[in-house]
Order: structure tokens, then sequence, then C-alpha cells
């Protein structure tokens, strides 16, 4: 297997005020800096706007190595600079419609961009490579984009409900080149999409947080827990606290298949205190320091890895997230595979192999903000669901696409992964053979071997698009938020809730 770079982006963002709770701002940065400092690493510092009107944090960061770049919520000082009425109950207020671009039209978007911009550069005497936020809205991407060429822009992690941001369906890891009309979605073409990578923060559990808090019973949490590199994280699920959970993420996860690069985010927004982050980022940053001096991963500032990634890649990549073991050591296994079409999670549990997630990309699907605002505290973005092993399990049914035989779930014994090119290959050992899935930019091929009787279960417990569903020999046709699309079988059979291979071969086509 060709060896991929494996890049590691120490991203700490910066915020000036905390209404929740009072505690010391400029400590975090402080120490961040000292430790980067003590490393010899180098990090990316993002300034919320208020932090730019506060010299203390200006003057930290004025000179050295780092870069310095934007973290873009929107806050009181800048909306009123912008001459704008403030809606928010602090002067920086969390909620969806008053804290991020979506709660502000276009043009107000503009508005607020040109303002942080150019105060930006008021201060540093260039613009900022690197603006990132939660979610920006694609509009607001490709004005950042077309009017200030950054180079790099990164949005939060895949979660649902968490903080009142739903961000459900997008590539999962790495980096994509978003469509100008949905920026979770990757573009599906040179003219659709925005030149800009962004990179996906927080270093997410590829094994639990995808389901995180899921009762198979009553189904999916509203608001989901965190299992992330973040370093605040310290509970029994796993997280950035836990050195046991970082060793595995960093041995296990960052050095798996992945078709383009591995990736993660390190850091923390300052607002969570140097007492909580402390220990979990003094312990990461040890160890990213011997992987680095290994040879093992590079870690570079946003900006850095975004100008990497537009020279290498024209297109949104195929790329893959792979982890064969779980860090508790369970049995548990998560392979995800991203296109610029769609994106499908291979899971192993107890022997049982299945598809638990799969999402269409599809430029015609725009996001709910492209021209309208969000009008409450709650943000959505999502893509065209195919199946949902989160959102569609209930009633003792986990969702998705389960590999049976004659008397229910084959029993996978092993699986292995391989790269061939751009396509993933995932390799599943049975008593009867071996079936091959091949994961390629627009579809999903599964072999099995003569002879083997098996076949696709498609299993959900409550389901909008899967109850209102239309299904003939070749075709799936769903509706998810009034558009329709649909998942097409050049290879196999639709029949009843069942995919049935044809000479023992499904091939799924993207559609």
């Amino acid at each position: 297997m060709q060896k991929r770079p494996c890049i590691v982006n120490i991203v700490n963002f910066i915020r000036a005020v905390e209404p929740r709770l009072e505690m010391d701002l400029y400590e975090p940065v402080r120490e961040q800096l000292a430790l980067l400092e003590k490393y010899g690493m180098r990090g990316t510092f993002l300034l919320q706007y208020d932090a730019l009107l506060d010299e203390t944090y200006v003057n930290m960061l004025r000179h050295g190595a780092h870069e310095t770049g934007v973290w873009l919520e929107i806050m009181e000082p800048l909306v009123k600079d912008c001459g704008l009425p403030w809606r928010g109950r602090f002067p920086w207020d969390w909620h969806s419609h008053v804290g991020f671009s979506v709660g502000y039209t276009p043009e107000e978007r503009e508005r607020l961009i040109d303002c942080v911009m150019g105060k930006f550069k008021s201060l540093f005497g260039v613009y900022p490579k690197s603006v990132a936020s939660w979610m920006i809205d694609a509009h607001s991407l490709g004005y950042l984009s077309d009017k200030y060429h950054i180079t790099a822009s990164a949005n939060c992690k895949e979660q649902w409900g968490t903080d009142g941001y739903t961000i459900w369906g997008g590539y999962y890891n790495q980096a994509y080149y978003p469509s100008r009309t949905n920026a979770l979605a990757p573009g599906g073409s040179v003219e659709t999409q925005i030149p800009l990578p962004v990179f996906r923060m927080l270093g997410s559990d590829p094994v639990l947080q995808y389901d995180y808090g899921l009762n198979p019973e009553s189904g999916a949490a509203s608001s989901q827990g965190v299992i992330t590199l973040e370093p605040v994280y310290t509970g029994n699920a796993g997280g950035g606290g836990v050195p046991a959970w970082v060793d595995w993420f960093l041995d296990e996860v960052m050095s798996g298949c992945c078709l383009s690069f591995n990736y993660a985010q390190a850091g923390q927004e300052n607002s969570f205190g140097w007492k909580a982050m402390k220990d979990g980022l003094t312990y990461q940053f040890e160890r990213l320091s011997d992987l680095s001096k290994a040879g093992k991963i590079r870690i570079e500032t946003l900006g850095e890895s975004g100008e990497w990634f537009r020279k290498q890649y024209p297109l949104t990549p195929n790329s893959a997230t792979t982890a064969l073991s779980d860090w508790k050591k369970e049995g548990k296994r998560s392979i995800w595979f991203c296109s610029r079409k769609y994106r499908v999670n291979c899971y192993s549990e107890g022997g049982t192999f299945w598809f638990r997630d799969l999402m269409l990309f599809n430029d015609s699907y725009a996001e709910r903000y492209l021209r309208d605002t969000c009008k409450n505290e709650n943000m959505t973005y999502d893509t065209l669901p195919v199946t949902d092993g989160n959102r569609w399990s209930s009633g003792g049914k986990r969702a998705g696409w389960y590999f049976n035989g004659k008397s229910g779930p084959l029993d996978v014994k092993d699986c292995a992964v391989e790269e061939d090119g751009e396509n993933l290959r995932i390799i599943l050992k049975t008593s009867g053979g071996s079936i091959t899935v091949t994961c390629r930019t627009a579809s999903l091929e599964i072999l099995a071997p003569r002879g083997l009787d098996f076949h696709l279960e498609m299993v959900w417990g409550q389901s909008a698009e899967m109850d209102g569903a239309e299904t003939s020999e070749k075709t799936l046709k769903l509706r998810h938020e009034g558009f329709a699309y649909e998942a097409r079988l050049a290879a196999g059979f639709f029949k009843g809730s069942a995919v049935v291979p044809e000479q023992g071969r499904i091939v799924l086509e993207m559609r």
C-alpha cells in the first residue's frame, strides 16, 4: 500500500467573552502558545471579531511562526460595526439565528465578512488565509473564496442536535470542496464546487460518535454527546482527555487505509478554560511531537494544508477513515468511505456486518439557508439519506443494510481493507467464503463467491423516507424534505426489503 500523508492541524480559536461562566480567557492562549513552543510545533489561532478588538490577543499573536486567521461567529460588536441591529441575549450568543452567518441575509453576510476581514487586515497587514466556524453557509464560503481568496476553511464534525447544531450527512473526515448550493456536501464538478477546501474539525471517534446516545428501542438522542479529540472530554465513552483513547486514535485511526490522506484537528477553544484542557492537551502535544519527529505525521497550519490540498486535488478526492478496532476492544469496526457523490459507513459488531449509513450528495439539493435565514436557535445541515443507522433506528431495530443469509445475518469472522488506486476494497471473511465490497466514486459493488447464499436486508425502525419509498426491480426512489432522489442497481434486484444479487453481484449506482 502506498504511504499516504498523515496531517494534523493544531487549531485553537479565541473568544473575548464567555457569558455563561466567568473565567480567564487569556490563560488558555498563553499556555497553548507555551506548549507549542516547548515542543517546537506550529499551530493556527483563529480569532473571533471581539478578540480582534482586544489588543492583548493581537499582541500575543502578531509575531511568531503561528498562523493567525478568523473564527467566523457573529457577535454584538461586529453586528453594530456593520450598522445592523443585534438580536442576541449576550454580547456573544451561540444560538444559530444570531451567532452564525445563517441568521443573516446573504447581503448582510457579505457586509459582516467585509467588516471582519477589513479589521483583520488593519491589524496584521494581510487578509487571513484561513476562516472557519462550526458552520459557514455556502453563500459566505463562496464569497470568502471569490473575493478574498482564502485557502482553507473548517467546520464542525458530524453531530445531531449538539449545542443546537445539526450537521448530518456530510463528507465524514479529511477535506472536501463544498457545493455552491450546500456547504455540507461536496460539489459534484469543478463548475459546481467552491475551490476552497473545508476540513472537518475535532477528530471524531469513527466507531462510537455516529450513533452515540442511540437507544435501539426508543431511538436516537435528540442532542448527541461528544467523543472527539478535544482534550476537555474525559468520560467513560472516551475522548481527547483520556490517554488510552488518544493512543488508540493516533495509532489505529490515523494509520489506517485512507486513499487520500489521514487527518485530524487537535486543539481547543479558549472558552473551556485552561484547567479543563490542560492535562489532555499536554498529553496530546507530547504524543504529536513524538509522532512528528518519527516522521509518522505532518503538523501543519490550516492554511498550509489548504494550499497543499488545492495543489493535489482538482476535485474532492475519494477518502477513507478506517478503524478495525474500537478503543475499548469490544470487537467493533468502522470503515468510512467518502467521494464527491456519496458516503457510506461499513460497520461490524458481534460478528454482524452492515452498512450503517449511506448518504448521497447532490448539487440540486440546496441547503436551507442558501437564500433564506435561520429563524431560531437550531440550525440544520444535511444531505440525502439512503439509510441512517442513527436516526432511523427504533423499536428494537438498528437501521441499516445487513449482509444476510438464509437464516439471518451472515457471521463475518474477519474483515480486511485494501486500497485499489482511488477505490476502497473491503473483504469480509465468512464461513462460505469471502465477500468483496468495492467503493468507487459513483458506485458500490458487492461480489460474493459462487454458491454463497446472501442478500442485503434493508432494516429500519421509523423513517419517513423509507415508509414512503417506491421500489421497482432496479430502483429505490426516496423523498427527503420534499426532494426526490434515487439509488439504482446496475446489478441485482430490489425485492421487498431485500437487495438480491444477480449472479453473486450487487452494484448500487449513486444518483
